[in-house]
């Protein structure tokens, strides 16, 4: 291993792309997103740029001032209403998709809204669907 090889390597790439290391503005964040979706499609040979990127725009979008409302709400949201929107949106599922899984569409909509709360057989039936922990949908 050849230390000061790679020291002059790491100088040299974060004089070109800085935002590897730490985002400063919104520009960087722009760069660092679009850097990660290139480095995803070689995602087993790019992954440990991806794990040094990932952290990066990690504490962008903890800190930055325009994910503080973002920010607020998810951390008011239930983790199972968070999981369900999540799962939601990945698999493109409206509330009339979960009728088999849930129940009514409108009963989605008030879990979605707050206003009801998943039951434990919600939960059974979605970590059966989507095979996952139940764990995800707790606090």
């Amino acid at each position: 291993m050849n230390n000061l090889a790679i020291k002059s390597k790491a100088a040299s790439l974060f004089r070109e792309a800085s935002f590897i290391a730490e985002i400063k503005d919104a520009d960087e964040y722009a760069q660092a997103l679009a850097l990660m979706d290139n480095l995803i499609d070689d995602y087993g040979e790019n992954l440990p740029l991806i794990n040094i990127l990932s952290v990066a725009i990690d504490g962008w979008e903890s800190n930055s001032p325009e994910f503080e409302a973002f920010n607020t709400a998810l951390k008011n949201t239930p983790n199972g209403t968070a999981t369900l929107r999540v799962l939601m949106e990945q698999h493109q599922l409206k509330a009339t998709d979960l009728r088999d899984t849930i129940g009514s569409p409108s009963l989605v909509s008030m879990i979605l809204n707050g206003s009801r709360k998943l039951t434990k057989d919600h939960i059974q039936a979605l970590t059966h669907k989507f095979n996952l922990s139940p764990t995800m949908f707790f606090d």
